[in-house]
This record gives C-alpha cells, structure tokens and sequence, in this order.
C-alpha cells in the first residue's frame, strides 16, 4: 500500500486544520501570482516617473511623464473618441482572429490526419506561412480595398499560422495506441477528431490560439497603420504625424492591457478545457 494512503490526514496534499478545500489553496496561490506578476509593471511605472518627472532625464516630446499620458486617455474619454478606437479595434481582431483560427482548426486537422493532403498542401502552405506580414498589404488592398474587409483578412492570415502549425504538428504526433483504442470502440472520421484526438491536443491546440490571438494583434497594427481612420494603429500614426507623443503612448498602453486582457480570457477557456477533456 503506498505510503500517501498511509499517511496522517495533515500530511495529505489540500489538507487544511479548519477543512477547506485544496481548491481555496490553488486560489490564495492564483492571489499570491497575480501580485508577484504586478511587480514589474508598478517598478516600470515607478521608472517612468523618475526619468521624467524628477531627474527629467527625458524631455515631454520624447517620452511624456504618466500623468501626461492618462490626461490624454482622459481627453480621448470624454470626446468619446477613446471608446471608438478601442471598440474598432477589438472588433477587428475577434473577427479576424476567430476566422483565422477556424480555418487553422480545420486545415491543421485535416493536414495532421491525412498524409496524403499533408504531402500535397504542407509543402505550399509552408512557403505562404515565410511571407511577410506587410507584404500581404498592397495586394489586398488592390483586391478588397481599404475598407473594413481587407483589414479583417489581414489579421485573419496573420491569426491562421500559429493556429495551423500547432494543430498540424500535436496530430502528427498523437499517441497511435490511443487512437487504435478510439477506433476499437466505434469511433471514426469526424467522431473519431471530437471525441479522440481533439482532446489529446488540446495543450497545443490553445498555445496555438493563444500565439494566433497575439499575431492577431501584431497584425491589426499592420493593417490600421496603412489604411484606417480609426483604431489605435491610427492613433499611433495620427499621434506621430501630429507630434502628440502622449497619446502616442497611451495607444501602445492599451494595445498591450487589450492584449493581455484578450489572453487571460483565452487562458480561462484553456483551464476549463482541460479539466473537460484532458
């Protein structure tokens, strides 16, 4: 008998004196993460207002203090300008990244199930994934436009790669046996995807989301800074042609808090998804 079963109750893992479950540990512990994660920004931040506004190591135009910047967050708010850029924005990339990864989805489980599609298309789909982002931009504009479509696909392509080579490579390398056993009990086709080897990937399925979510981003940049007229990519352009180096800095603050906020959602569905399926 092993020694865990053997143990005393205080020794057991989750164990609490007052009875609390093991999970109310793992929250204080999520707590204690969230607070040590918080200490780089705040000394960043503390940084910041040091170079500019006690040592003055930088002047206002090169790098405006805090308090200059959240001014301009302020101004943008109340015009409701800030609202507009945000919503635009966002907006963009859930569509493009949603397509994107969709057809990731598809395409990766089809390329990682079939050898005879992943021999005929891998090698192409491998020499469109070395094409540069920006490359992409004239031709669609030549194509589509400048309107919201061109931007969308865009991100979308840029979204579609991460996604499909994370896909292609964890069904290439899904446990055999595991698969035999799948096919034992009836499971086949699309079946077979859902309810075996979907599952088996889904660590890398969501590491593939969550790099397809941030080139979704990366992208949006790319497409607002060449043809737009609203979004924060045109707000970084607009804030540099008119020399508002502030605002300049608040559009980068909020791409990386949208960013970041955008993974964290997609970090709950990743957790909720392996106690479902993994």
């Amino acid at each position: 008998m092993s020694s865990t079963i053997l143990a005393a109750p205080e020794a057991q893992p989750g164990y609490s004196p007052s009875g609390a479950p093991a999970r109310r540990t793992r929250r204080g512990l999520r707590g204690g993460g969230l607070l040590i994660g918080a200490i780089v920004p705040v000394l960043l931040l503390g940084l910041w207002w040091l170079v500019t506004e006690v040592t003055g190591t930088f002047t206002a135009i090169q790098l405006p203090p805090p308090q200059a910047v959240l001014t301009a967050g302020i101004g943008l708010f109340e015009s409701g300008d800030l609202f507009e850029h945000v919503g635009i924005s966002l907006q963009r990339v859930l569509i493009g990244f949603g397509i994107g990864a969709a057809l990731g989805l598809a395409l990766g489980s089809l390329l990682g199930l079939s050898s005879i599609a992943d021999k005929l298309l891998n090698p192409t789909v491998g020499a469109f994934r070395a094409v540069p982002s920006l490359a992409w931009v004239p031709l669609l504009l030549l194509w589509v436009g400048i309107g919201e479509d061109s931007k969308v696909i865009l991100i979308a392509i840029g979204a579609f790669f991460p996604v499909f080579t994370a896909i292609h490579s964890a069904l290439r390398h899904v446990d055999a046996q595991l698969v035999e056993a799948g096919r034992a009990f009836g499971f086949h086709g699309i079946r077979l995807l859902g309810t075996v080897q979907l599952p088996a990937v889904v660590p890398s399925v969501f590491s593939g989301l969550r790099l397809g979510l941030a080139q979704a981003w990366l992208f949006l940049v790319a497409a607002e800074l060449l043809a737009a007229a609203e979004g924060l990519g045109f707000l970084l352009t607009e804030s540099q042609n008119n020399g508002r180096t502030d605002r300049l800095l608040l559009a980068i603050v909020l791409l990386a808090l949208l960013g970041k906020l955008t993974d964290t959602l997609l970090g709950v569905l990743e957790r909720k998804a392996l106690k479902t399926w993994a």
